[in-house]
Order: structure tokens, then sequence, then C-alpha cells
């Protein structure tokens, strides 16, 4: 399917939205491989994800290879709690209509995608939610609309479900236990 969307839109980055469950290079890869380096991903990152510095520069009589990731920053919680009192105030387009939203954003390294990302910690009353996206371009309003866009599709298939009643039915199969037949 990625493949004929990119197809129609040759040359026009590809932004794939998608929940934490497959933020991740197993989609991240093969998408890049069939599609081209124009793709990128937009997600939600997972509490205990571990992110890192972006790796330091090569210095010029440095032995060896440089290194792929720079430090250890912390998982997405601890960064959450330190990042807070440094948030700002965005204004975005949300579930249609305008609102102050509290976040803080940073450039980081994601080891299971091998590249740098731009990480959006956004702040609400008693709760956080960390995205991420490999699109660097993209500004910390565009990262939250993007995402919350999103929700307007979960809410299309919840509603889908209800009109045509498969959210009340249950799929059952009845499978006979095996026989044990033993021997004395």
């Amino acid at each position: 399917m990625l493949l004929e969307i990119s197809a129609a839109f040759p040359g026009t980055p590809l932004l794939i939205v998608t929940d934490s469950w497959f933020g991740n290079d197993g989609l991240l890869k093969p998408m890049r491989k069939t599609v081209g380096q124009h793709c990128h991903m937009l997600s939600r990152l997972r509490v205990n994800t571990t992110l890192f510095a972006l790796p330091p520069e090569h210095q010029k009589h440095q032995l060896g290879r440089s290194r792929k990731y720079g430090d250890k920053m912390g998982n997405a919680t601890t960064l959450a709690n330190k990042f807070h009192e440094r948030a700002t105030t965005y204004s975005v387009n949300l579930y249609g209509k305008q609102r102050d939203v509290l976040a803080f954003d940073n450039i980081m390294m994601l080891k299971t995608l091998k590249c740098a990302v731009r990480v959006v910690w956004i702040y609400r009353r008693s709760q956080w939610v960390a995205l991420f996206t490999t699109d660097l371009d993209l500004t910390v309003e565009q990262i939250i609309e993007y995402y919350g866009a999103r929700w307007k599709i979960e809410a299309a298939f919840k509603e889908i479900k209800q009109e045509i009643g498969s959210s009340k039915a249950k799929l059952e199969t009845t499978m006979p236990l095996p026989t044990i037949s033993t021997s004395a």
C-alpha cells in the first residue's frame, strides 16, 4: 500500500503516523528500503524507551571509528520530568479548536530506529505524552497536529464498528478437546 501511495505522489515526502506499537525499525526499515529515504515516521514514544544524545563530532586525530550514539540521557519518563520546567506553550489546531499546549522538544538518538529523531513531550495537567518523528524539519506544532489528526481516524473506526454491529459481535470457536487414551 505504501508503494502505491508513494508511486501516486513521486518525490513527495511520505509521513507515516502510527501508534507506539508500530513506531519501530520493523516498519521504518522495510518502508525506507521499498519507498526510499524520503519516508518518515511519526509515532508515540513508549515511556521506558532509552534516549541518547547526538554523537560527538569526529575529532581530526581521533583513532577508531566515530561513535554512533552520544551519552545515554535516560528514558522517556525521567526526561519528561527533567524537561517539564523548560516547556513552552504552543498554539495548535487540535480536535477542531485552537488550543494552547505545553510542550518541550529535543533532537536525540533512538537506538530502536538507529537514527536521530525529534522528540516532543506534551504536558497535560497530571500526565504527559511523548511523540517522536524521524522528519527533523517538522515543527512542534505540526507534530502535535498530525498526531492529533490520527485520533479522528480511530474515532471513525469505532463509529463504523458500531454502525455495522461488529463491536457487540463476538467470534467464538468451539473445538473439541483432544481425547487421551491410556492403556493399563
